[in-house]
């Protein structure tokens, strides 16, 4: 009886989407990573779902406000994000005031992409390897846009866990001003992405170091992530740990909390099948969009890691990051 009840349930929830609009929110502008990312899913999803697609850019403090927004629309299953996850967390954890989301509640769907994130210096920097710089006694001029930045909290999770001496320099507009920087010999470091990373040692007058991660980077593959280049301590080990988790979160979709199960997972599977079709993943690679699926249930476990850490875990962080 309860099998023959849960039929009709499950094909009113897919037939739900069926000829209607669903909108996915970029907090970006048109033309970004995020962007592209969007407007390279959209169609298949809808296609998946019978259903068209609009992408909406909804531009404003690093993809917060669009966040905030979409915490108190309608929990519908027709509107939901592409979101950075990295720095959504990290926002979150630091108890910026513009934050009214938490990223543990939201209706998780997916894990699109993740980048292990990498360590560049100038080309003619004397620091060959991470040996080289914990030796030195010369200050690190790092380059950032802002706090809780991906670049400057990168910067301060490596400078913390290797004790190295440090100064992060803020108000680049983004990670190519602060890259461009770094090529010209005004800063010594920069903290990216491996995509970005890879784009920057491609146009020279940078290279990397290391890769602040336990995997590789498809990128870098002459160069060990640097639990396998240092010996590390165990508050070293635990905060590069905890970091590169956070990382991982990388670009996630989301959707408003409390939407209906069934419905739910209709979304879910219908993203899965596109970020596993192999003819959209090399779409996704031709333009440099690598797709790295994670399905909605380790992300969602991904995102509990980070965001339920507990209170000595979270003053040890907004220490790190120099938050009062």
């Amino acid at each position: 009886g309860m099998a023959a009840l849960t039929v009709p349930a499950a094909a009113q929830d897919a037939d739900f989407f069926k000829d209607k609009t669903i909108k996915i929110i970029v907090g970006y502008g048109p033309g970004g990573g995020y962007d592209t990312y969007a407007r390279l899913l959209a169609g298949p999803i809808a296609k998946k779902l019978g259903a068209k697609a609009i992408v909406e850019n909804q531009p404003g403090a690093g993809g917060i406000n669009a966040l905030n927004k979409l915490v108190i629309a309608k929990p519908d299953g027709l509107s939901f994000m592409i979101v950075n996850g990295t720095a959504a967390a990290m926002a979150q954890l630091a108890g910026q005031r513009a934050v009214r989301y938490d990223l543990g509640k939201m209706s998780t769907l997916a894990t699109i992409a993740k980048s292990p994130w990498v360590w560049m210096v100038h080309k003619d920097s004397p620091i060959k390897t991470i040996d080289d710089a914990i030796k030195s006694t010369k200050e690190i001029r790092w380059a950032a846009s802002g706090p809780i930045d991906g670049l400057s909290d990168g910067a301060l999770f490596t400078c913390e866990a290797l004790k190295l001496k440090c100064k992060v320099i803020y108000g680049y507009k983004g990670s190519n001003d602060a890259g461009r920087a770094v090529m010209q010999g005004e800063m010594d470091a920069i903290y990216v992405s491996d995509t970005s990373a890879f784009n920057y040692a491609k146009a020279g007058g940078v290279r990397a170091v290391a890769v602040i991660n336990r995997k590789p980077s498809r990128f870098f593959k002459d160069i060990k992530p640097i639990f396998d280049t240092v010996k590390l301590s165990k508050e070293a080990e635990w905060l590069f740990d905890f970091h590169t988790t956070v990382e991982d979160l990388g670009r996630i979709f989301v959707a408003p909390p409390n939407m209906q199960p069934g419905r739910l997972k209709v979304l879910q599977d219908a993203i899965g099948a596109v970020l596993t079709d192999k003819d959209i993943i090399a779409m996704g690679e031709k333009s440099r969009r690598y797709i790295d699926y994670v399905d909605a249930a380790q992300t969602r476990k991904n995102i509990a890691t980070v965001v339920n850490v507990t209170p000595e875990e979270k003053a040890r962080i907004r220490k790190v990051l120099l938050l009062p």
